[in-house]
């Protein structure tokens, strides 16, 4: 599934031109990223934040399945903000919904870095899945 929700319209994002890493806290989890081998099997947008943390087994719950109708994704991006891009109307509505919003919270699902800057994101505890469903 991939996270494009048909009720919203929304531009493609942009693909990273270069590699760079995000670092996942407080579980001190670091991925790069390369922008040509970029997960697209997970729920959220192409390249996103949410992606790269499934491919890299963090676990963050997503409920509506990454399409930008829930705010349980919600992560709070503590360096690289830069690069990404403006969150739309329709996450900032979501993200109204958001326990523990800050000025730098995003929805995992909608923010796509664009590769110009390394990312550390602050995963709440209460959007950790502890539970994993399936033979894994």
């Amino acid at each position: 599934m991939s996270g494009t929700n048909p009720y919203l319209e929304q531009p493609a994002p942009a693909r990273p031109a270069r590699p760079y890493k995000v670092r996942f806290e407080p579980m001190g989890i670091e991925v790069e990223v390369d922008p040509d081998a970029l997960p697209e099997e997970w729920d959220g947008l192409p390249g996103s934040l949410l992606q790269i943390a499934l491919a890299a087994g963090v676990r963050i719950d997503h409920a509506c399945g990454g399409v930008c109708a829930c705010s349980t994704c919600h992560v709070v991006v503590r360096a690289g903000e830069s690069a990404l891009p403006p969150a739309t109307e329709a996450e900032e509505d979501m993200l109204d919904n958001a326990p523990g919003l800050t000025l730098h919270s995003r929805l995992a699902c909608q923010a796509v870095p664009d590769g110009s800057a390394d990312l550390v994101v602050e995963v709440p505890g209460w959007n950790r899945n502890l539970v994993k469903e399936g033979g894994e």
